[in-house]
C-alpha cells in the first residue's frame, strides 16, 4: 500500500468511527456550521486544532502559518478574521503557539532560511526589543521558549490592532481574544493570562475608529 493510499484507508476508518459513535454526525456538519471559536495557530503537523481542545469538526474555525504570526497585510488572516467575526459570529478568537516553535528558533538564528526569514521578521522584531530579558536567561532552551511566549503575546495585540476585530467591537459584538502556548512534550496549553475584549484596551495610536463617548458629551 502506497503512502497516499494510507491516508485513503485512514479516511475511511475515520469516517465509519464517526457515523458509529455519532448518528447522523455528517448529515449534521452538512447542514451547519456554527464554531464559537477562531483558533490562529502554527502549522506545525505536532499542533492539530481540534485534538488539542477536544473539539469535533465543525466546532473550531481554524487559521494555521508559520508560527502563527498575524501581519496587518495578511489578506488571508484578515478574510479569515472577517468571516469569522461577520458570518460565523464567533465569540473567541485564540492565538496559540507552541514551545520550541521552529519559526521562533529561525528568527533567533543569523542564517538565511530563505523566503520564510521574510516571513518571521515581525518575531526578530519582538526578540530584538526583548533581546537582554531573553539572554539573561539560563539556558537556549529557555531562550527559545520565551520568545515563544512573546510572540503569542505580540499577534494578540497584531488581533486587536485589526480594523476587522475594532469595527466588531464597534458594534457592540461580544469578541475576546486570548493568548495561549502548547507544550509539545506534555500535550498541555498554558494561558498566558493576555486577553483583550474591547476598544478600550487597545493603545490609541492602533485605534482604528474613536471610542464612543457619553451621551450629551
Amino acid at each position: 500500500m502506497s503512502e497516499i493510499q494510507h491516508l485513503i484507508e485512514n479516511n475511511r476508518a475515520w469516517s465509519n468511527e464517526m457515523k458509529q459513535r455519532e448518528e447522523g454526525f455528517f448529515e449534521k456538519l452538512v447542514a451547519q456550521q456554527f464554531p464559537r471559536y477562531l483558533w490562529i495557530g502554527c502549522s506545525d503537523s505536532r499542533v492539530p486544532a481540534n485534538e488539542i481542545t477536544g473539539l469535533l469538526p465543525g466546532e473550531l474555525f481554524v487559521h494555521r502559518n508559520v508560527a502563527n504570526i498575524v501581519y496587518p497585510a495578511d489578506l488571508n488572516c484578515l478574510s479569515v478574521l472577517e468571516y469569522a467575526i461577520h458570518t460565523l459570529h464567533i465569540s473567541h478568537i485564540i492565538v496559540c503557539g507552541h514551545y520550541g516553535c521552529g519559526g521562533v528558533v529561525a528568527a533567533m538564528q543569523r542564517t538565511s532560511h530563505g523566503f520564510v526569514d521574510n516571513w518571521l521578521n515581525d518575531i526578530r522584531d519582538t526578540y530584538a526589543h526583548r533581546w537582554e530579558e531573553i539572554q539573561n536567561l539560563s539556558t537556549a532552551e529557555e531562550r527559545v521558549d520565551r520568545l515563544c511566549e512573546m510572540n503569542v503575546i505580540k499577534q494578540v495585540q497584531s488581533v486587536a490592532h485589526t480594523n476587522v476585530v475594532q469595527n466588531a467591537w464597534a458594534s457592540g459584538q461580544s469578541l475576546t481574544i486570548h493568548g495561549w502556548i502548547y507544550g509539545i512534550k506534555d500535550g498541555l496549553v498554558k494561558d498566558l493570562d493576555v486577553k483583550v475584549a474591547s476598544l478600550e484596551q487597545v493603545t490609541p495610536a492602533f485605534r482604528h475608529i474613536d471610542l464612543p463617548t457619553a451621551s450629551g458629551e
